[in-house]
């Protein structure tokens, strides 16, 4: 099993197809078998929450956290079909990953759309989805594209939210670190380090989401295995 699970990281990480997994892992259709067995029952996104909220507790937090920042990513599709759609703004066809992460920057929840829907028509979803899995998650920092009325309005009943907007000074000249906002940058900057989320391969939501949530699943076991390690070095038994 735990061949399983390095396969389908590997995958993630070099990005390579099914068929060319290395011969040294398990059968490639026992290996995809598990990854959409586990992706259906929603595995994946159970394991990066206790991930996170192990993370968090490393670092001298609460569990739970009760302030995030949502940021949203358009990437290209391939050939593969599935949902799509042209991002104006970016000049990207393909679709659009909304991620929500707290403030340290792990990652909370990932919501996957067309990348034509805005990204404050797509954050109610988001909010919405999270509200049970993370209860005391109320406040939110985001940028200039979930301004308005409108997301406020999608809110109303679904729990006493308050969204921050971050924006950016006027008289801010070249390049300048808006506070809040670069931590979800620096999550998609992780994020990308996994080949797989180059560009979007996958023919269906579900799977994309998968490997979102599995490329914080790697970073985040890592950052326990170094948090491990250095405890170890420390304890002098």
């Amino acid at each position: 099993m735990r061949s399983v699970v390095e396969a389908i990281l590997y995958i993630a990480s070099s990005g390579c197809q099914w068929r060319m997994l290395p011969g040294d892992f398990p059968p490639v259709s026992t290996v995809r078998g598990y990854f959409y067995s586990w992706r259906a029952i929603g595995l994946w996104q159970s394991i990066n929450q206790l991930l996170v909220m192990a993370a968090r507790e490393i670092e001298g937090r609460e569990a739970q956290p009760t302030a995030g920042i949502i940021d949203s990513q358009s990437v290209k599709t391939t050939e593969s079909g599935g949902i799509s759609g042209y991002d104006a703004g970016k000049k990207i066809k393909g679709r659009k990953r909304q991620i929500v992460t707290d403030t340290l920057g792990f990652l909370i929840f990932v919501f996957i759309h067309a990348a034509d829907i805005q990204d404050r028509d797509g954050a109610p979803h988001v909010l919405k989805a999270i509200r049970r899995r993370f209860p005391w998650l109320r406040h939110i920092f985001a940028d200039g594209g979930y301004a308005g009325a409108k997301l406020r309005r999608a809110m109303c009943g679904h729990g006493d939210w308050t969204i921050e907007i971050v924006k950016r000074s006027d008289h801010a000249k070249g390049f300048v670190v808006l506070p809040k906002r670069w931590v979800v940058e620096r999550t998609f900057a992780w994020l990308g380090r996994c080949r797989r989320l180059a560009k979007d391969w996958e023919k269906s939501i579900e799977s994309a989401t998968a490997w979102a949530q599995i490329a914080s699943i790697r970073m985040l076991t890592r950052g326990h295995a170094n948090a491990g390690r250095r405890l170890s070095d420390a304890d002098p038994r």
